[in-house]
């Protein structure tokens, strides 16, 4: 059965904390475009399509060879819309012209660290362990059943019966990596992507992550990148 297959890169224009983050030069490119490479080179999707509001992050996607057909709708480019939300108009904007898909595989602009390599992975394992979703996940650097709560001046510890526990007693957890996340369509629809079952890990290395909020993080961020490409 031949499966379809659609990347959406999610590139809004409004960046706060970081002035046009989504474009921002990275090791030598606008950090947008590893995301469409990576997407272009896994040579596994029928569309690769980044979805915006920007006509400057719209000129740069469609130059690095992703297809912007569409402008996302300022209800889907507000400070209250969710990834799921932008992934809906997406899907409803290609069905309306005769387009539907099996799987979904939405990709930050800001994912340098992925690859194609991982992408082709994820997707595999989708559709071949049948689950709803796949997710980029590492495990937390210091146990969170540690952790402190602040209280006015004070900080208390949240779980204190773990204090004298051995680290290695304490179950592994992880936490989202923030680079991409696969779906089947089908269950995404149903749920209007709100899925917490059938979901398979995809566990990543802390070298390969680095959640980027602010300028600090950036340099983090080329740091490990030059490091992975080493």
């Amino acid at each position: 059965m031949l499966i379809h297959r659609i990347a959406i890169i999610t590139a809004r224009g409004g960046s706060k904390r970081i002035p046009k983050k989504n474009i921002k030069d990275f090791c030598g490119k606008p950090i947008i475009c590893y995301s469409i490479e990576a997407a272009l080179k896994a040579e596994i999707f029928d569309e690769v399509m980044v979805s915006t509001d920007s006509e400057e992050i719209a000129e740069i996607a469609k130059r690095a060879g992703a297809k912007v057909p569409f402008f996302r709708s300022k209800k889907a480019a507000d400070d209250f819309a969710s990834t799921a939300d932008v992934i809906m108009e997406v899907l409803e904007h290609y069905r309306d012209i005769g387009k539907e898909f099996d799987s979904i595989c939405c990709i930050y602009p800001t994912a340098p660290f992925v690859t194609e390599e991982k992408l082709r992975k994820a997707m595999r394992i989708l559709e071949e362990k049948n689950a709803k979703k796949v997710l980029p996940v590492v495990p937390f650097s210091y146990p969170p059943q540690r952790a402190y709560i602040r209280d006015g001046q004070y900080i208390y510890m949240k779980e204190p019966k773990n204090a004298n526990k051995r680290s290695q007693d304490l179950e592994t957890m992880y936490h989202d990596c923030g680079q991409f996340y696969g779906y089947n369509v089908k269950s995404f629809m149903q749920t209007k992507g709100q899925i917490w079952e059938n979901v398979i890990p995809i566990i990543m290395p802390e070298s390969e992550v680095q959640d980027i909020d602010n300028e600090e993080d950036w340099k983090i961020a080329e740091l490990k990148y030059q490091i992975m490409k080493k």
